[in-house]
This record gives C-alpha cells, sequence and structure tokens, in this order.
C-alpha cells in the first residue's frame, strides 16, 4: 500500500483532553516517525508536532480523531515524497 509523509501540527487548549490525544498518538505509534512537544505556558497551551510515514487514508482518520478531541485542533500537511509499505 502506498505511504506518504506528512506532518500534523496540534494545539492543545484543554489539558483534560491530553490523556486521549496520547492514547490516539500510542494506538498510531507504528506509523509516527517523530513528536515534539512545547509547553506555551505564557498561554497556557502545548504545541505538538508529529512527523509520520503511513497511507493516506490512516492519516486522516486520525487527524480527524485528534480534530473531534474537545479543546484541540489540528492541521496537516501533505509531502510529495510516498513509498509502499
Amino acid at each position: 500500500m502506498k505511504t506518504r509523509v506528512a506532518v500534523m501540527g496540534i494545539i492543545v487548549e484543554d489539558m483534560d483532553s491530553v490523556e486521549q490525544l496520547n492514547a490516539l498518538l500510542h494506538t498510531y505509534g507504528q506509523y509516527i516517525i517523530g513528536r515534539m512537544g512545547i509547553p506555551y505556558r505564557e498561554k497556557g497551551i502545548n504545541i505538538v508536532s508529529i512527523a509520520i510515514d503511513a497511507p493516506q487514508d490512516t492519516i486522516s482518520a486520525l487527524s480527524g480523531k485528534i480534530g473531534n478531541l474537545h479543546g484541540i485542533s489540528v492541521k496537516t500537511a501533505y509531502s510529495n515524497v510516498t513509498g509502499d509499505e
């Protein structure tokens, strides 16, 4: 199956949703290349970036599930880099 490389930018405004976010990222962990989290204490938010290499359907599913969490927003940028699973 064809895979794509993408990055997800995640803004966490509701810390009560962090556990659910981490559970989702753990579930999709086999596709995650790397993860970086930055606490922005002055604004009371966390900024998370995820690099992922997965089938487009999988990336879209994860992004949709993250976007449905309360107090969390996500945007995904896809590269043109593809591969085979």
